[in-house]
């Protein structure tokens, strides 16, 4: 199966790690610093397991930028961008998952798509 795993955090990295262990995961994040430490094997962020998985494990996992890559003939989304919560206006920012979505429908209209991010109540219904 292919996967995109969408933004490189706690949460998407574990995702990416753990899948890439029997399945083709590419591991996309706008941050090309996370990348270019990912295709050195290296966690771009402080996990000694990450690490360790990273280093010793035969992971089939292809880090990248490139949109156009990692969106094109995908068979399951994981979308784990930040949402900030503004507690002024008692508001998530889910713009960056919309925008997510909006571009694997265009590019692979028949994957699935997984919102691992923090979403507002109704959300998934409403997109």
């Amino acid at each position: 199966m292919k996967i995109t795993v969408v933004g490189i955090g706690y949460v998407g990295l574990a995702n990416a790690i753990l899948l890439s262990q029997k399945n083709k995961v590419i591991a996309y994040d706008i941050d090309h610093r996370k990348i270019s430490l990912l295709k050195k094997k290296i966690s771009p962020l402080e996990d000694q397991l990450a690490e360790e998985y990273l280093k010793n494990k035969d992971l089939d996992l292809t880090p990248s930028s490139n949109e156009n890559f990692a969106f094109k003939e995908v068979e399951l989304f994981i979308i784990s961008t930040p949402t900030n919560y503004d507690e002024k206006s008692n508001y998530f920012d889910t713009s960056t998952v919309e925008k997510c979505i909006e571009i694997a429908m265009k590019k692979s209209p028949s994957a699935t798509i997984l919102i691992k991010s923090t979403v507002p109540v109704g959300f998934t219904k409403r997109i």
